[in-house]
């Protein structure tokens, strides 16, 4: 036991040295903010403890450095005077402010070996960050109301995402709500998806509407809509076509296979004679009993009902401004009915128990050619859903 808390300590200590030590690189390469979160997430669990006054040096050092840069970045584009630059800048004071709220909750740190308070130089950006952030509003709301001018769907979705980044930085800023309601609806893309029958066979009604309702794919995106049925007030943009172009469905066929099965079973029991035919008995007097045991047969007649249905056909995507084939994908999609039955001859004790199920099953009704290409369309479903997830219709 204690060669185990010895150890434990042992990997502990390890683990500490290998984190400060990482801490001290993260510091050296500049990546200051992943100093300061592995600090304060050490100095949260146990800020007094003394195997952490490593972590409020490199605290302080982290912060005092990661301001200075900050403070000089936003110095710098400040005098590039650059309006592209104004999230940035915007990002800059942001994280400032973060920094400090990440560490308020844990001062004071007191520093053992120096006798004294860590330093920490704290300042008020909300002026900053609330000037730059209505200066951020204006930039990007001109910029997407320009946007809206070029009157291309690329160019919308664009605008969509400067007015989406000014609601949540600057909720209800002007008409954004409204503009954003706008972009979306002038950018997206709206496909019509129709069936065709090619086969010379008929298809179930609810085939068609089963496969054609799109509102239990859940493929709709922020920028792509599926429509089964075509709405005459939207102009589409793109058309996917699934054509079916063959249907099989195979005959009845019952198959049959027989099985012989042999086995010793318990059947009551015996007294136990010893070599001169005389009754064994136990300690107490007792004839001792054993297991009789016979031979058992039974012929077993397994027979399996199959029949199977596969529907192929064509997956087409299209452009309905230039009448021009995008794409095509191959699509296919199967079903099977197979149930198994079975009789028997003889003693059924030769049996397993998964053949005892099959004896208690009976024959039952094929189903019909409608049923089958019904459950083969089934398929085609997700198969379709597969398609449409992986191949897009623009580039």
């Amino acid at each position: 036991m204690k060669n185990c808390i010895l150890f434990i300590a042992f990997i502990l200590l390890i683990t500490s040295c290998s984190s400060i030590k990482n801490t001290q690189e993260d510091i050296s390469n500049g990546n200051y903010d992943s100093a300061i979160n592995t600090a304060v997430d050490n100095l949260k669990r146990n800020k007094t403890k003394k195997k952490n006054q490593p972590y409020i040096l490199l605290l302080e050092e982290a912060f005092t450095k990661a301001t200075a840069k900050d403070l000089a970045r936003i110095n710098f584009l400040k005098k590039e005077n650059n309006p592209e630059k104004i999230e940035t800048i915007f990002v800059l004071y942001e994280n400032l402010k973060r920094r400090q709220e990440i560490l308020k909750p844990l001062l004071p740190l007191f520093i053992l070996a120096e006798k004294r308070n860590a330093v920490f130089q704290f300042t008020n950006y909300d002026d900053e960050i609330i000037a730059n952030k209505n200066q951020l509003s204006v930039y990007l709301y001109s910029k997407a109301k320009k946007l809206f001018n070029a009157n291309n769907k690329f160019d919308y979705r664009a605008a969509y995402n400067d007015l989406e980044y000014i609601e949540k930085v600057n909720p209800n800023f002007k008409d954004v709500r409204n503009l954003i309601a706008i972009a979306h609806e002038r950018g997206v893309d709206f496909v019509l998806v129709s069936m065709k029958n090619q086969t010379q066979q008929v298809l179930p009604k609810r085939l068609e509407e089963d496969v054609l309702n799109f509102n239990t794919y859940g493929l709709n995106e922020l920028w792509t809509v599926y429509h089964g049925a075509k709405d005459v007030k939207i102009t589409y943009d793109f058309g996917l076509e699934l054509n079916l172009r063959k249907i099989e469905v195979s005959p009845e066929q019952v198959r049959e296979k027989e099985f012989i099965k042999e086995k010793e079973v318990k059947d009551g029991f015996e007294y136990l004679l010893d070599k001169n035919g005389d009754q064994v008995l136990d300690e107490e007097g007792n004839k001792i009993k054993v297991d009789k045991l016979v031979s058992v047969r039974c012929e077993l007649y397994q027979f399996t009902q199959f029949k199977s249905a596969e529907v192929t056909g064509q997956v087409k995507y299209m452009n309905l401004s230039s009448k021009q084939t995008i794409q095509t994908y191959p699509i296919v999609s199967a079903f099977a009915f197979q149930h198994a039955y079975a009789n028997f001859k003889g003693d059924k004790r030769a049996l397993e128990s998964a053949y005892i199920d099959l004896i208690r099953l009976r024959v039952v009704s094929f189903p019909t050619n409608e049923q089958m290409i019904y459950d083969a369309g089934q398929g085609l479903k997700q198969k379709l859903k597969a398609i449409i997830t992986r191949n897009s219709f623009r580039n």
